[in-house]
């Protein structure tokens, strides 16, 4: 009785594993819902593991019961053949009936038992391979979702119910500046800085509200500079709905607000520009209409100004349109070998006129025997003219302006500078002389313009002919542009 009752003993307690498996195999599962996409993090190792544990013992201990109880059997065996050897006629018979009755009965009840418990064992190790092939998915899905995670180039913030860091990738490390492996379960607040509550106070509001996916747009201050940063952070729930974090990702758009923002420029530089032109002409037009040139000096006059404002605003389209194509790289452009020493030389004859007018001396120099280069000539010619036109109209009276080619033949490079004896231009505005639309503001009474002629010599010699430009000025002095091209090879020259 004490064997049956023992090996019962064993019976239930697997049963009662088996019982117990199922629940705590099902783990916990959060759901994270990113931007509208949902990622499934099941945490189901340390459960998995123990139910091995409890099946592990359970079979120890059946395989122990089992031990006795062939023990056990083996001595009633021996007994009995001993009786049968020292006994006499009647003891033997007894015996021998005794042995047949009672070891038919055990063998039955023991063949009963070790099939139902073969059929559980077999069960059983069907549920711990089940258990385990659960255990190798779960912890394959919580190392695909990492990686996932570390190789977003987004800074990306998992936080729990409390506040407490659980994930980072490096650039949420390098963006406030903490090393997630020593920052595990830490609060947000202690790791990101006062300076920085803005984004957990964000947090900490998007999960109590327990609403869907918000979004923000956080400025941060990094190395001294300003930083835009588009923040999305969206709830993390369990299996019971219930919300045990929250999920941050932080995209940043600095990048994207300064473009707008140049874009934004763009169109009102424009419009100014081509209303002031178009200004001009609406009004003369109309005083030609009213009759208020009533001599032919006056109507020559209003003419006069028509044209000249109407090429005015023919050549700010031109460049605003030459720009436009450079930029989104559809001009078309036709490379050939020129001689710059030749190219200035055309342009100097069309800006010398002009020169003349305001008593100017445009002063050019003797070839160079190779000073070829691979250009558009279209294109560089219009190089030379804006630097040169530039110079003199910003050169006073009497003054000059000087151009002239230097060779690099060790650095295969061609360099032209233009000189004038100009106004000058202040020091801290030198650096921006290039940009679009930007026209220093102590020279804006001295020539009219429209900004765009510096940057379309820019975006000409440094984008489209792979070269460089540079600018040195001195207040009451005078200016020195230049740019420098790459040399064309002798044989692409044509010369051997």
């Amino acid at each position: 009785m004490k064997l049956e009752r023992n090996f019962y003993i064993v019976i239930l307690f697997v049963g009662a594993c088996s019982i117990f498996v199922e629940p705590l195999a099902e783990g916990r599962e959060m759901r994270v819902d990113v931007g509208g996409s949902v990622v499934a993090v099941v945490q189901r190792a340390p459960i998995l593991l123990v139910c091995c544990i409890f099946m592990a013992m359970a079979a120890i201990l059946l395989c122990w019961h089992w031990l006795k109880l062939a023990r056990a059997i083996a001595s009633i065996a021996q007994f009995i053949q001993r009786q049968e050897k020292t006994g006499d006629r009647v003891a033997r018979r007894f015996f021998a009936s005794l042995r047949l009755s009672r070891i038919n009965q055990l063998c039955n009840t023991i063949g009963e038992r070790l099939d139902h418990c073969t059929g559980q064992v077999a069960e059983y190790e069907k549920q711990i391979k089940d258990l385990q092939l659960q255990l190798q998915l779960a912890q394959n899905r919580g190392k695909n979702v990492e990686a996932i995670i570390y190789s977003i180039r987004d800074a990306v913030i998992v936080t729990d119910e409390y506040d407490r860091l659980l994930m980072a990738n490096e650039a949420a490390g390098r963006l406030f500046g903490f090393d997630f492996k020593d920052s595990q379960r830490k609060g947000l607040n202690e790791l990101i800085g006062a300076d920085r509550s803005e984004f957990s106070d964000f947090l900490s509001h998007s999960r109590k509200s327990k609403g869907q996916a918000t979004r923000q747009e956080i400025e941060f201050q990094e190395r001294g500079e300003q930083k835009t940063y588009d923040c999305i952070v969206s709830c993390v729930y369990d299996r019971n709905q219930q919300i045990s974090g929250v999920v941050a990702v932080l995209h940043d758009i600095t990048r994207e607000k300064q473009i707008q923002q140049m874009k934004n420029d763009f169109v009102s530089h424009v419009s100014h520009e081509l209303k002031t032109p178009l200004a001009s002409i609406t009004a003369y037009s109309e005083m030609l209409a009213d009759g208020e040139a009533s001599d032919e000096e006056t109507r020559k006059e209003f003419y006069s100004v028509i044209q000249n404002q109407a090429q005015r605003l023919s050549r700010l389209i031109e460049d605003i349109l030459n720009t436009s194509r450079i930029e989104s790289g559809l001009i078309k452009v036709n490379k050939e070998p020129m001689s710059l020493t030749l190219l200035i030389e055309e342009q100097m004859q069309m800006i010398k006129g002009f020169a003349e007018e305001k008593k100017i001396k445009v002063i050019g120099q003797k070839p160079i025997v190779f000073d070829q280069v691979l250009v558009d000539k279209d294109m560089m010619s219009q190089v030379i003219v804006n630097l040169l036109s530039n110079a003199v109209k910003y050169t006073p009276s009497g003054g000059s302006v000087r151009i002239g080619i230097a060779v690099d033949e060790s650095a295969s490079l061609a360099r032209v500078t233009v000189t004038d004896t100009g106004v000058g231009i202040p020091e801290e505005e030198v650096e921006h002389v290039f940009d679009k639309f930007y026209r220093v503001g102590a020279n804006k009474k001295q020539a009219k313009g429209t900004g765009l002629g510096l940057n379309l010599v820019k975006q000409i010699v440094e984008k489209v002919h792979e070269g460089r430009v540079f600018v040195t000025s001195q207040v009451g002095v005078g200016s020195t542009f230049g740019f420098e091209l790459p040399l064309a090879t002798r044989q692409s020259a044509g010369i051997v």
